[in-house]
């Protein structure tokens, strides 16, 4: 089979496509014939050695993915192979991803794609769509599941509505029944924003944004789902309301966090720094559960109408659709591995 892989961290550059053995499924394992692979900031970060250590010899990157089980381990039902499904943390802790024309692994990272669904929806969510999951719900109260309802009354904003992160905040708050406003940087990410379902665009380089979010919500806004967290701290904070939780995935742009502690204090502010390989398990697995039941929903569709372009690669330029992420691509890079 192709792979692509590195065996030193670094630019771009150091992605190779070679030949590989085709790996077989040890038990729990499944083994699935990659349609479609996605690309995170954190496959690029990893890749540059900007995140952890190398943990292997060589690396086949990309923890996301879409294609066809062919091949089961012991354990696994064998009725599963021939099974379309959509794949989340390929590479955590393992030395191969779904940059490859296979890949193997648990079981539970392979979760059955619903029929009407093509693997480009199912290579974009992964992390990006359970990320979303975990911001929506960790506020005190509640809900810690979604679905349709689950956030009826409440008011999610989304910072970055752009991103496949924030593209997938709003599409959730939405099918879940959240108010849905989102900030953005301009005139293209606010159509973007709105394609996905926003009820609300602002513009936090414009005016007073604070303002302008405090009329759509005068008693505050419940969720925030941040990217920024240095940089739009400030602006969170004068629409957040009491008791109201900020959901913190990033913190684009590096801006040191200073937080007002007597502030937060009296406001009752919930910070929820998240990431999702350490999130727990139960915390997973219900997180996939409602992502697919949104997914059969068809709550999740992707490509520029709806909002998330989707910038697509060949398997051989590996190397170039990470330099689309590293220079900040708007939309989702997907890597085309079948032939």
């Amino acid at each position: 089979m192709r792979a692509v892989i590195y065996r030193d961290t670094g630019g771009p550059e150091v992605l190779e496509l070679v030949d590989r053995d085709l790996p077989s499924p040890g038990p729990g394992e499944v083994r699935v014939r990659v349609a479609v692979s996605g690309v995170n900031p954190a496959d690029a970060q990893a890749r540059s050695g900007n995140a952890h250590p190398k943990s292997f010899p060589e690396i086949t990157p990309h923890n996301d993915g879409a294609g066809t089980i062919d091949a089961v381990g012991d354990g696994v039902d064998p009725g599963r192979v021939g099974r379309r499904v959509w794949l989340f943390m390929a590479a955590a802790g393992r030395p191969a991803g779904t940059a490859a024309e296979f890949t193997v692994v648990p079981a539970d990272r392979a979760v059955p794609l619903p029929d009407d669904v093509g693997f480009e929806a199912g290579a974009a969510i992964g992390i990006p769509a359970l990320t979303a999951h975990r911001a929506l719900t960790v506020a005190e109260g509640g809900p810690d599941r979604l679905r349709p309802g689950a956030l009826d009354g409440k008011v999610v904003l989304a910072a970055g509505g752009a991103g496949a992160v924030g593209h997938a905040v709003i599409q959730l708050a939405r099918w879940a029944g959240a108010t849905v406003i989102s900030t953005v940087s301009g005139q293209e990410k606010a159509r973007l924003a709105t394609a996905a379902g926003a009820h609300h665009v602002v513009n936090y380089r414009e005016g007073d944004p604070a303002a302008a979010i405090r009329e759509i919500a005068p008693d505050g806004v419940d969720i925030v789902a941040e990217v920024a967290l240095g940089a739009n701290l400030e602006l969170d904070l004068a629409v957040l309301r009491f008791r109201g939780t900020i959901s913190t995935y990033a913190n684009d742009g590096g801006r040191p966090v200073e937080l007002d502690v007597r502030r937060n204090m009296v406001m009752n502010t919930r910070f929820q720094f998240l990431v999702l390989y350490t999130a727990g398990p139960q915390v997973l697995a219900a997180a996939v559960e409602d992502v697919t039941a949104a997914l059969a929903d068809g709550a999740l569709p992707v490509g520029e109408e709806h909002g998330l372009p989707l910038l697509r690669f060949p398997l051989d330029h590996t190397a170039d659709a990470h330099r689309a992420v590293e220079n900040g691509a708007v939309g989702k890079v997907l890597i085309d591995v079948a032939r």
